[in-house]
């Protein structure tokens, strides 16, 4: 203690600094404390007790109700939470996460949704357990102030009179129950949507987007059609990474990216082409109208379809600047195909007319050191006068430095850009060659 406090004989507390911070640093304190902590925040003083229950935005997970030595099972630790939230909870709750997947019981689940319903919700993300889907009840499709739903492994069904969430912006949908017919109509009727994730485990039929905000679309499941009718501002798209199933109805290529002139950034996965094309022979040598915004794409290269889908869309991209391609078709698969077709002769030609001034980047994966793809490493070095880097990983397995080998033989050509930087791994590192 300082002398001239000593000397008064008076002792001052030290100052509550705690519980003098602003409103909007407790808040911020207590939304980056797990719930059971900022509960326990009530203990600290008169000024903190109750504070979590003005929280704006709240998460609930299964780390909450884990097993533990005091024996509640975790059915009733959750009614317990559920019971402190609906009855001491006060003020708008803006942003509310609920991840039970480890509960096979949802008690309270209705009367939280009713909660949440009045509170004005605008964030709100719903995950429950694969072998017990919930029933979203009538209070959920009256969140009238939704901005942001994230749904896991529920059954959605509206009442005939729902139109719609008006102020959706984003809609995050996973293994959900729900017609394709009801699906389509929840997308059109929600007029601000402009982010769109759908991963369906079920098998869907037909799917229409209606969404004239829409600026990111990924998809992911079995289907056998997708119709993207009214997506003028469509920037980002992203389409299987599942098998298609075998009776998919086949679109017209050429009209199918006609409808997707503002498409920025295109991810094609591994069973795409099922319901794009029905064979190579379909896929044009270019698109009547070109990609004038394609900056990044990517491609997972399954069948000899998947080759041709890649040279059309690299040849109709004049502004293309990335280029990633990952090829899990056998060595033995791709020459059979290839010997019955003149895709590789033809490559050359069809590029006569192309040069990709805006290319900087390419990576190759799981090259098989083949004619087509050695055909392609070279056209992708002679015709991109501003390239910086190419990364080519080979296919492991028998035979590996030989297709290796391949592989450098083929960068060898005269490179259109002299800042061009060949990266080839192996096995053990990589060999890198920075020669025009």
């Amino acid at each position: 203690m300082p002398p001239e406090r000593r000397k008064s004989g008076r002792q001052r507390l030290p100052i509550d600094r705690l519980s003098n911070l602003p409103k909007n640093v407790i808040n911020s304190i207590l939304m980056r404390l797990p719930l059971q902590d900022a509960v326990m925040t009530s203990i600290l003083s008169k000024k903190w007790r109750y504070k979590w229950c003005r929280l704006p935005q709240l998460t609930l997970d299964d780390d909450l109700w884990e097993e533990t030595h005091d024996l509640l099972s975790p059915s009733i630790k959750f009614t317990k939470i559920m019971y402190q939230i609906l009855t001491l909870h006060s003020g708008p709750l803006t942003k509310f996460t609920l991840s039970i997947s480890a509960l096979r019981k949802y008690l309270k689940i209705n009367s939280l949704i009713y909660f949440l319903s009045r509170n004005d919700i605008q964030d709100l993300v719903l995950k429950f357990s694969e072998w017990n889907r919930y029933r979203l009840p009538p209070s959920f499709f009256t969140c009238s102030q939704l901005r942001h739903l994230t749904l896991q492994n529920c059954v959605i069904c509206p009442p005939p009179a729902f139109k719609g969430f008006d102020m959706l912006n984003s809609l995050n949908l996973c293994d959900v129950t729900i017609s394709s017919k009801l699906l389509e109509s929840l997308i059109s009727y929600s007029p601000l949507l402009e982010k769109l994730v759908l991963k369906i485990s079920d098998t869907s039929d037909h799917l229409q987007i209606n969404a004239p905000n829409l600026r990111s679309f990924d998809f992911t499941g079995c289907i056998k059609y997708i119709s993207l009718r009214s997506v003028p501002l469509l920037s980002k798209l992203s389409l299987p990474c599942q098998k298609s199933i075998e009776e998919s109805e086949k679109c017209d290529f050429d009209k199918f990216f006609q409808l997707l002139s503002a498409l920025e950034h295109l991810y094609l996965a591994n069973g795409s082409d099922q319901f794009l094309v029905t064979g190579a022979a379909e896929v044009p040598r270019r698109l009547s109208s070109p990609l004038n915004y394609l900056k990044r794409f990517n491609i997972t290269l399954w069948r000899l379809a998947d080759f041709s889908i890649a040279l059309c869309l690299i040849r109709s991209s004049p502004y293309i600047q990335d280029i990633e391609m990952e090829v899990y078709c056998s060595r033995d698969y791709l020459s059979e195909k290839l010997e019955a077709s003149n895709e590789v002769d033809e490559v050359l030609a069809s590029f006569s007319d192309v040069t990709l001034n805006h290319l900087r980047t390419v990576q190759l994966e799981g090259v098989e050191g083949i004619k087509l793809e050695l055909q392609l490493i070279k056209l992708l070095l002679t015709k991109s006068p501003m390239l910086v880097k190419m990364l080519i990983d080979p296919s492991s397995g028998d035979n590996y430095d030989a297709r290796r080998d391949k592989i450098l033989a083929a960068t060898t050509v005269q490179r259109a850009s002299s800042k061009a930087n060949v990266v080839v791994s192996d096995k053990y590192e990589y060999y890198r060659d920075t020669t025009p």
